[in-house]
């Protein structure tokens, strides 16, 4: 069975080495790029099944790297872990809002890196298989296995988070989901992204999606439902 390959964009070096000593020890093929230009040259060249990414880089930072991941075809559905000492609020929803599928603050535990790392993976394989339908409510069509949302037969540009939580709450419409279930389902593992990250979400979702929106009901107290009726 052929290794996942892991990229690691850092400039720290201690920081650097670390992650790479830890991602082989646990079974991982790891390449390192200490700057934004040189890991988009990587990820134009091979194979990469996950990259995790810091803010601070020389040059390009980690979230213009981010955006051109989600922005290139051949990388745009690569899942992206961002590794910062930015730990506010407002730095975890930018992060989220340019693609990210976790992220995880400086000072981190090498092994608690992994297990995000593994849990990312092991969602994505798990989704593959039930890749197989389109789904479509309220002009809004979701090509799962396409990975491409239209409303009105035109193309809308969503985040991978903010796809993910479409289908979510579309396959499982009329029923409501809580703001902690989403987050355990979504993003599929047991982050500190508070629960208003959710709202944030959701509200770009609406936005981006125009009059089809307001399919994506808030229930008050609760959560969200996509909405069964028509």
């Amino acid at each position: 069975m052929a290794k996942e390959t892991i990229l690691i964009i850092e400039d720290e070096k201690s920081i650097l080495k670390l992650i790479k000593y830890n991602l082989e020890k646990s079974g991982f093929n790891a390449i390192a790029a200490k700057s934004g230009e040189d890991a988009l040259k990587i990820l134009s060249g091979q194979q990469i099944d996950l990259a995790v990414i810091d803010i601070m880089l020389p040059g390009m930072d980690g979230l213009d790297v981010c955006k051109h991941i989600r922005q290139d075809s051949e990388t745009k559905n690569m899942p992206v872990i961002i590794l910062t000492a930015k730990g506010e609020s407002i730095d975890r929803v930018v992060g989220f809002e340019v693609g990210a599928d976790d992220y995880i603050v400086k000072p981190f535990s090498p092994r608690e890196l992994v297990l995000r790392i593994k849990a990312i993976l092991k969602r994505g394989k798990a989704e593959d298989p039930a890749q197989k339908e389109i789904v479509s409510a309220f002009d809004i069509s979701v090509n799962i296995p396409k990975h491409e949302v239209t409303v009105k037969g035109k193309v809308v540009d969503l985040t991978n988070m903010e796809f993910k939580l479409l289908c979510t709450l579309i396959q499982r419409r009329g029923r409501v989901q809580t703001r902690e279930k989403l987050l355990d389902d979504v993003w599929g593992i047991d982050t500190m992204i508070e629960t208003r990250t959710i709202d944030t979400h959701v509200k770009s979702l609406r936005t981006k999606l125009g009059k089809a929106g307001k399919a994506v009901e808030t229930v008050h107290g609760m959560g969200y439902r996509f909405s069964d009726r028509d």
